[in-house]
């Protein structure tokens, strides 16, 4: 049986506003309570529970999770150092956000990253990694078809896993694992760009391909160019965000 960390009331945690599911799980199978606190505010991060902007009030947090103030702190600040949460002069700790220089930042060095593991796969991926890619977009169109876009999103994502887990190279393995945090939350966040999750099924696809054929130039030149087709989607839903923004505070509200 799982031994809940000390100071931590189970009862008390996981709070839900009105209309919402809870935040955070309320479950947990670690002994420090530091430990739980960050992992459960970081997956909130990465899901989206806690939006881009959205505030971190210690105390507020502190109270939902059913612990001291002091986890949350250092949680916050741990959160601060992988540039998920920020802090700001005028609201304190929010959740952090991307700009368009983000996006093409972190995007230039995922067109590396993807692009060097796609390689590695195509040198040297077991026949059970092959056969389990060959799965994901056999079942990503199945599923594309029957139109369960949620579906099609775990598997996008898993096809991103098989691919990094084929790189052997331990130095860019630890920078997969510094990226993955803001990966899976930017991939939470093309979700919504209309198109870009299908899209995605063919250009995978082609990745594969070009994987099983054991050409690794063209695997990388393919994953490359995948990359940034997903920036390109990412760029333009944000600049048609921040033009949307921009007319509604322009818009003249009528007299009262």
């Amino acid at each position: 049986m799982n031994e809940k960390p000390e100071g931590v009331e189970v009862e008390n945690a996981g709070w839900t506003e009105p209309g919402s599911s809870a935040v955070f799980s309320a479950r947990h199978d670690r002994r420090k309570v530091t430990d739980w606190v960050y992992e459960e505010v970081r997956q909130a991060i990465i899901d989206l529970r806690l939006k881009p902007g959205e505030p971190l009030r210690e105390a507020a947090m502190a109270e939902q999770l059913g612990v001291s103030k002091t986890p949350v702190r250092e949680a916050l600040t741990r959160l601060e150092q992988e540039g998920l949460v920020e802090t700001t002069s005028f609201k304190g700790a929010v959740v952090s956000g991307y700009s368009q220089e983000d996006f093409r930042d972190i995007y230039e060095l995922r067109e590396l990253l993807e692009g060097a593991a796609a390689r590695a796969a195509a040198e040297s991926a077991s026949e059970a990694a092959l056969a389990r890619l060959a799965e994901i977009v056999q079942q990503s169109r199945e599923v594309r078809a029957a139109g369960d876009l949620t579906e099609l999103a775990g598997l996008l994502g898993e096809f991103d896993v098989v691919v990094y887990d084929q790189v052997t190279n331990r130095r860019v393995r630890a920078l997969i694992e510094n990226l993955k945090a803001h990966l899976a939350r930017i991939g939470k966040l093309t979700e919504g760009i209309p198109g870009r999750v299908e899209a995605s099924v063919e250009e995978h696809a082609s990745v594969v391909e070009a994987i099983v054929a054991k050409d690794p130039d063209e695997a990388e030149r393919r994953m490359r160019a995948h990359i940034r087709s997903v920036l390109n989607d990412q760029l333009e839903a944000a600049a048609s965000t921040a033009e949307a923004a921009a007319g509604t505070a322009e818009t003249p509200t009528d007299p009262a």
